[in-house]
Order: structure tokens, then C-alpha cells, then sequence
């Protein structure tokens, strides 16, 4: 019966709200629920909470298995549905639009007890779909619970408007708002929020549902997440500490490339889903997708030896264990941290032409000169001195389209935040035997291993192992240096730019 009320299904065709707020596809939702053992379906005490409602395409992809699991123990299907939809499925939405959307889904109806719900079982017009408008909790002008600010006016808005404090997590006691705990909780949450930060800063949300949810002790938890807390992201340190070191981690499912997830949305850094098995432990089966199929499947640690991040390539392990053997210091000794000399990205008080008492500064997207007497406020003794300058943000964080375009500068020259810097150097001759290295695969498939988005600071080249910069190096010599396989080679060189190294 169900099945028939949605064909042709809608919900394959919804426009998504925003890369933040994407909604989830049926076949991605069945997916995700795949990944859980069956016999939840036929068990009429089995409970299931969707925290972020959007569509509602998760509980009712669900209602569609109890429907069928449950047959023969409540063969009436009018009494099966309301058992169903009043016992077993828990929602909570949003947004306002989002609570009506998920009904229509779920129930066939944008109220409960509408005239067209398939459930005559509610006596409100909410059922166990809920949406309140909370408000944010600030204090010294920051959000308690989920950290945005309160300069951001959308957050501050009077009764009647939504004000994006998502219920599920402002709260201490998310147990109350349905006063049980559950069996299952699954999801797809909202990403992030502005934070009123500059250029478009914004304060992720996902890890705070996620640990809610964890806080809670379901016996199953599964959500769909960007990828970028592998490696990066603000503010997702300790969140990323927690997860690696939680043995009850036991599938993710890595979309490198978010389309392959999301059709038509970029999430730099990519999506994944993952199932968290509280009274399961040991090491996790990591899936690897692209172009709609599993390249990859292992089932190995979450962290490896003497790495603070999660490596999520499989065949990337045994590459990586060989360099970190050789046990040399690492390529990031060299790597500035941000702002350099001192200058903002946006530092626009430079002249557009100048000579040989002049230094040149290298800015966004142009070059510009300062006198040589204006006041730089950091690294002075670094403006003479031969360097080389990376970009501070590259690419998107896909490795095989991302490529680290090294500047060659000498004597007289500073950059902004652009820009960080390598060095500096005793001569020109060691910044280019530093570039032949910096333009090897070898070089970029190792940074792609921390670099999953276009964030290139100088943790990202934490895994490049220093080299003697004496001479100039070729990806010849550094798979022969670290003894690599031709399988080795080969997926190396899968990874990254066919034009690097020449």
C-alpha cells in the first residue's frame, strides 16, 4: 500500500535547501539502512528516531520494512500502520517546512490526523513528527550549544520566525523530548551555520548531532556527514579524537566526491556514512566509492601508529607505513604558519608598480610593492632571504584535481595570508631542488592524506617526509628511496594530476 501512495517518488526529485542542508535520497537512505541487522524490521518494540528530519525519507523508508517485517505478526495492515507510526517511528524536524514535508512523507498527510493520513491512530495534527521553534541560549554572545553568534540576525529573530536552533541539540536532555530512549538513531543533519566570522565563516553542526545522538546509547547509530572531519574542518579536533578512538565505529562509507552521493552538490572534502554498533567492537570496514560503485574495502584500525587522523584511503596504509619507518623529520618543519609576514588576505595598501628600492609583495591575485622602509610586522629577516611561497588555500580537496603551485622568491619579497612560506633558504639553486620535490606525485599523494579540504596550512604536509635538498629529486628516486610496489606506484599515480612529475 505504501509503496503504491509513492510511485513516482518525490522525493528522488527535491531541489536541495543548500550544500549545508541537503536532502537525502531513498536510495542513499536504504543504503544507510542496510547496513543494520534485518531482524530490527521484524520486531514491533524496535524504536527509531531521526533527530534531522527533512524529507522524512528515512522513517519512511523504514515504515516500509516494519510494514513488510511485521506482517505476520499483525496481519491487519490498518492496525499494523498505527502500531508503526504511534510506536516505533520518532521524528524531529528542522524547520517548520520540514515537519510538514516529513508528515506528507511519512503519513501521506502534512497533518497526522488529516484526512488522507494513513495512520487514524493520532489524535493532534504532530503525530511523533515534532517541530518547536527553540531559541539559541547565548552567552557572551555565543550560542551555549551550538556556538554561533548572536551578530548573525537570523538567529535572534522574534517568536514567529525560525531561528535555526535545531531542537535535538540545545538541549543537556535530548531523552525528554520524546521522554524514551531508542533503539536506532539515524540521520542526515545539518552541516554548518554562519557564524558571523569573516569570509564566510561558519561553525559546523553535524559532530554536535552526532555526539548527541551518541549520548543518547542507541543500540545503532548511522549518519550522513561531510568527510572533511577525517583530517580537517573548525573545530572538529576533538570530535575527530572521539570518533577514531571509539572501537564502536565499525562501517563508514567515504564518498570522495560528494556527487557521487549528492547529485549536483559540492561538499569539499566529500560525504560519508558511517554505523556506530554500541554493544560491537573491534576495527571498522572502510568503503571506498566512486562513480556510483565501491573502488575500495578493507576492514582495518581507525587510527594508524603515530597518525592523529583518520587515513581514508585503504591502499594509502601500506605506502605510508613504509615513509613513516624511515622515521625522518618531517617536510612541515619548513612551512610557516599563517599570515607570515603579518599581512590579512584582504591588505590592499601596496602600490601597483615599483623598482629595485621596493619590495614586492605577493597578494591575492596580483603582485604588488611596499617601500623598503614600511614597517612589515613579522619575519623581517626572512624578506631578503630566498624562499618560496604555497598558497594557503588549494583546490578543493581532490587530490586528482588539486596541484600545489610553488613560487620561486627571492630577496626583496614578502606575500599576505595568501600565500604561507617554505624556507627560507640559503640560495635560489635549494629553492628549486625544493620545487622538483614539491612538484613530484609522491609529494602530493602525501598530502592529500591530511588535505581534504582546500585548507593547505602547514599541519596538511605533516606526513612528507624531509628530504636532502642538496639536489633535486624525481619520483623515480623517491619510489625507489621508500622501496615502493608496482601496485604501490600505480595507485599513487591514480591519485593525483596525470601532469605532476612531469
Amino acid at each position: 500500500m505504501i509503496n503504491k501512495l509513492h510511485s513516482p517518488d518525490v522525493l528522488n526529485c527535491l531541489a536541495n535547501l543548500s550544500s549545508d542542508e541537503v536532502f537525502t535520497s531513498p536510495k542513499i537512505a536504504n543504503e544507510m539502512l542496510d547496513m543494520l541487522p534485518q531482524e530490527l524490521f521484524k520486531n514491533p518494540n524496535t524504536t527509531f528516531l531521526d533527530p534531522c528530519c527533512k524529507s522524512g525519507v528515512f522513517l519512511r523508508e523504514i515504515a516500509k520494512r516494519l510494514l513488510s517485517g511485521l506482517e505476520k505478526q499483525i496481519p491487519n495492515l490498518q492496525e499494523r500502520i498505527n502500531h508503526i507510526f504511534s510506536k516505533q517511528l520518532y521524528g524531529i524536524a528542522i524547520t517548520r517546512l520540514t515537519s510538514l514535508l516529513s508528515r506528507r512523507s511519512v503519513y501521506c498527510s502534512k497533518t497526522s490526523n488529516g484526512k488522507y493520513s494513513i495512520c487514524d491512530a493520532f489524535k493532534d495534527n504532530v503525530g511523533l513528527i515534532k517541530f518547536d521553534n527553540v531559541k539559541h541560549a547565548f552567552k557572551d554572545h555565543k550560542c551555549i550549544y551550538c556556538g554561533v553568534s548572536d551578530n548573525v540576525g537570523v538567529y535572534t529573530r522574534d517568536d514567529s520566525q525560525e531561528q535555526y536552533a535545531y531542537q535535538f541539540i540545545h538541549t543537556n536532555n535530548p531523552e525528554e523530548i520524546f521522554n524514551m530512549r531508542f533503539d536506532v538513531i539515524i540521520g542526515n543533519p545539518p552541516y554548518q551555520l554562519d557564524d558571523g566570522g569573516a569570509q564566510a565563516s561558519a561553525t559546523p553542526l553535524y559532530d554536535k548531532f552526532v555526539l548527541q545522538a551518541k549520548r543518547m546509547k542507541p543500540r545503532y547509530l548511522s549518519m550522513i556527514i561531510p568527510s572533511r572531519w577525517f583530517a580537517g574542518g573548525k573545530g572538529l579536533d576533538d570530535f575527530r579524537n572521539e570518533m577514531l578512538h571509539d572501537d564502536s565505529l565499525r562501517i563508514i562509507h567515504d564518498f570522495t566526491n560528494s556527487s557521487d552521493c549528492f547529485t549536483g552538490v559540492e561538499i569539499k572534502g566529500g560525504v560519508c556514512y558511517f554505523l556506530w554498533d554500541r554493544d560491537n567492537h573491534g576495527q571498522c570496514e572502510v568503503n571506498t566509492h566512486e562513480n556510483e560503485k565501491i573502488v575500495s574495502s578493507k576492514v582495518r584500525p581507525l587510527l594508524e601508529s603515530g597518525s592523529d587522523v583518520f587515513i581514508r584511503y585503504n591502499e594509502a596504509i601500506s605506502i605510508l607505513q613504509k615513509v613513516t619507518k624511515k622515521s625522518e623529520a618531517s617536510f612541515n618543519t619548513l612551512i610557516s604558519s599563517r599570515k607570515p609576514f603579518g599581512f590579512a588576505t584582504n591588505f590592499s595598501d601596496y602600490l601597483n608598480k615599483g623598482g629595485p628600492s621596493f619590495i614586492k609583495i605577493y597578494a591575492n591575485k596580483e603582485i604588488g610593492f611596499l617601500p623598503k622602509n614600511y614597517e612589515i610586522p613579522r619575519n623581517k629577516t626572512w624578506i631578503n632571504e630566498w624562499k618560496i611561497f604555497v598558497p594557503k588555500a588549494v583546490g578543493s580537496g581532490n587530490s586528482k584535481d588539486d596541484i600545489v603551485k610553488p613560487i620561486i622568491a627571492g630577496p626583496s619579497t614578502i606575500c599576505t595570508e595568501t600565500y604561507i612560506v617554505i624556507g627560507p633558504f640559503e640560495r635560489e639553486q635549494i629553492c628549486q631542488n625544493v620545487c622538483s620535490y614539491i612538484n613530484t606525485k609522491f609529494f602530493h599523494f602525501l598530502l592529500t592524506l591530511k588535505k581534504v579540504t582546500q585548507d593547505a596550512t602547514a599541519k596538511v604536509y605533516s606526513f612528507i617526509p624531509l628530504q636532502d635538498f642538496s639536489k633535486p629529486w624525481t619520483d623515480k628516486e623517491l619510489y625507489k628511496k621508500y622501496n615502493l610496489t608496482k601496485d604501490e606506484i600505480l595507485f599513487i599515480e591514480s591519485m593525483v594530476r596525470p601532469e605532476i612529475g612531469g
